[in-house]
C-alpha cells in the first residue's frame, strides 16, 4: 500500500493575478511565531536580566529577515548551483523560482547578529541563546512549504508509507519533508525549548542547535534524494557535507561555553 501525494497547488490565491504562494505564506507565519514565541518568552522572564524587550526584539527582526532571505538566496546559488548561477547572474535575483538554502540562511541571520551584538553593545552568544528556541517552528514551516510545493522530494523505498509523486515519476518515495518537518520543527522545537529552561551557561544553547539540528539534518538525508544536477560528494550528499561543519562547530562552542570562554 502506498499514498498518492496530494497535489497541492503551490498558488493558495490568486486575486486578479496577484498570486500568493503557500511557500511565501509560511515564512510570513514563521516570523510570526518567532516574534510570538519572543515575546512570550520577555514577558516570563521579566524580572530576569532581558537580552532583548518587544521593541528591541521588533529591531532584531528586521536584521533576522535581511540575514534569511540574502544568506538563504546566496547559500543556494553559492551550495548548489554555482555553475549556472555564474553563468545566469541575473537569475540570482529570482527568488520566486525557488532556491533557498537554509545553512546559508544560517550564516546570513549569524551574520546579522553580530552586526546587531555589535551596535546594540550585547554579547553575540546571549542574542544566539535567546532565539535559538525561536528558530525550530519556522523550519518545520518551511519544511511544510516543501512538502505543499511537491519539491525536495525522498528517494525510492518499499515501505508502506511511501509517497508516489507523480509530477516526479511513478516510484514510492520517502516523503522526507514530512520527515524533516517532525524533526527540524516539531521535535527540535521541543528539546530546544526544553533546555532554554534548564541551561544558563552562555553559548550551551547556541552549540546544541548547531549539533541537534546538524545530527537531524545528517540523518534524514539519506531519505531524502540528492539534487539531480549535485549528485553525491564523497557518498554523501552535499546536505549531510554541510551538516558536519554545523556539529563540530556546536560541540567546539560547547568546550568553550563550559570554559566560561564565551
Amino acid at each position: 500500500m502506498v499514498v498518492e501525494y496530494p497535489n497541492f497547488s503551490p498558488v493558495l490565491i490568486n486575486l486578479w493575478g496577484l498570486k500568493i504562494h503557500w511557500y511565501g505564506l509560511m515564512y510570513v507565519l514563521a516570523f510570526l511565531s518567532f516574534i510570538t514565541l519572543g515575546r512570550y518568552k520577555i514577558k516570563k522572564n521579566k524580572s530576569k536580566d532581558l537580552v532583548f524587550t518587544n521593541k528591541s526584539l521588533d529591531d532584531f527582526l528586521f536584521y533576522g529577515f535581511i540575514g534569511v532571505i540574502f544568506g538563504g538566496r546566496i547559500g543556494y546559488c553559492l551550495f548548489y548551483n554555482f555553475t549556472f548561477y555564474i553563468s545566469n547572474p541575473i537569475k540570482i535575483f529570482f527568488v520566486w523560482e525557488g532556491g533557498m538554502s537554509f545553512h546559508g540562511g544560517l550564516l546570513g541571520v549569524l551574520v546579522a547578529v553580530f552586526i546587531y551584538a555589535r551596535k546594540s553593545n550585547i554579547k553575540f552568544f546571549s542574542i544566539t541563546d535567546f532565539i535559538a528556541p525561536l528558530i525550530p517552528i519556522g523550519l518545520g514551516l518551511g519544511r511544510a512549504g516543501n512538502f505543499i510545493n511537491g519539491e525536495l522530494w525522498g528517494r525510492p523505498t518499499n515501505q508502506d508509507w511511501g509517497m508516489i509523486f507523480y509530477h516526479v515519476d511513478g516510484l514510492p518515495r520517502h516523503p522526507s519533508q514530512l520527515y524533516q518537518f517532525f524533526l527540524e520543527g516539531v521535535l527540535m522545537f521541543f528539546l530546544i525549548w526544553f533546555l532554554s529552561n534548564k541551561v544558563k551557561t552562555r553559548g550551551i544553547l547556541s552549540g546544541m542547535f548547531l549539533i541537534i539540528y546538524g545530527t537531524f539534518r545528517y540523518l534524514v538525508e539519506f531519505f531524502r534524494e540528492p539534487d539531480a544536477h549535485l549528485g553525491l560528494f564523497m557518498s554523501q550528499s552535499y546536505g549531510q557535507a554541510l551538516s558536519i561543519p554545523m556539529i563540530i562547530f556546536g560541540m567546539l562552542i560547547l568546550i568553550f561555553a563550559k570554559k566560561r570562554h564565551l
